[in-house]
């Protein structure tokens, strides 16, 4: 990548990084002390695989290309970015995306577990975003569960011979959703409904994100679509390094 395309990039990210980081309603990661003890534990012990896996996804990846650091960070700021953009809901709650597409879309999922894991103690410190106690359920609903279903839904847009940016898209759409049916899911499991149980819960939940979750899906892969032209333009030679662009 050239130094000027480099200082482009840097610009464009600390622009939307700052208006990104503007404190607002409180967002959809679950909360400090909402979950019981012992579902944080649960999910924190669920997470470490996935979170050991990530660690030498990434280390293997800066070992063999190490011009890499710069398309990973700007991955990582991308989640931190657009993921503290917190929408308020009609239904009086608040809706955020997730930005873990991109990540998975171009280093596969272990690598964004990472990512996201960082992510979310930075929001949960500086931002009030998120928790420590649920950072296990939160890690896994944004870190893990989606940027495995995004990367899913790419390798099969590309096994069916699906249009490039249109396999993107949906990656970044559908993982997203899927973030936040996990994430009902959690909430479903920790507070089941008294008529109907953890299903009953679980559609409760995902009913009141509905609404505001849906647009933001579609503005997120199309938000994605955007970032990867971007970096198909003035990153071709990272990216092949990577294997997402092919030699010739």
């Amino acid at each position: 990548m050239k130094k000027s395309h480099k200082i482009i990039l840097s610009i464009i990210t600390l622009g939307v990084l700052f208006w990104g980081s503007t404190p607002l309603a409180q967002a959809m990661h679950i909360m400090e002390g909402y979950l019981p003890p012992k579902y944080c534990i649960i999910w924190g012990v669920i997470s470490l695989p996935f979170l050991a896996a990530g660690w030498f996804s990434i280390k293997k990846t800066l070992a063999e290309h190490r011009r890499s650091i710069t398309i990973l960070a700007i991955a990582g700021a991308f989640i931190f970015v657009i993921s503290s953009l917190k929408i308020p809901s009609v239904t009086g709650s608040c809706s955020h995306m997730t930005g873990t597409g991109l990540g998975a879309i171009l280093f596969g999922a272990s690598s964004v577990s990472i990512l996201g894991f960082i992510v979310l103690i930075f929001q949960a410190i500086l931002l009030a975003h998120g928790g420590l106690t649920t950072l296990g359920a939160n890690t896994f609903s944004m870190a893990i569960a989606g940027p495995i279903v995004s990367i899913g839904i790419y390798k099969l847009c590309q096994a069916l011979k699906v249009n490039k940016y249109v396999g993107i898209f949906l990656a970044a759409f559908i993982g997203d959703l899927f973030t936040y049916c996990v994430t009902s899911v959690q909430l479903a499991l920790a507070y089941p409904s008294a008529q109907g149980g953890v299903a009953a819960s679980a559609i409760k939940f995902l009913t009141v994100f509905a609404p505001t979750q849906l647009p933001l899906a579609i503005v997120e892969g199309l938000l994605t679509v955007l970032i990867i032209i971007a970096l198909e333009t003035y990153a071709t030679t990272e990216l092949t390094d990577i294997g997402f662009v092919k030699e010739g």
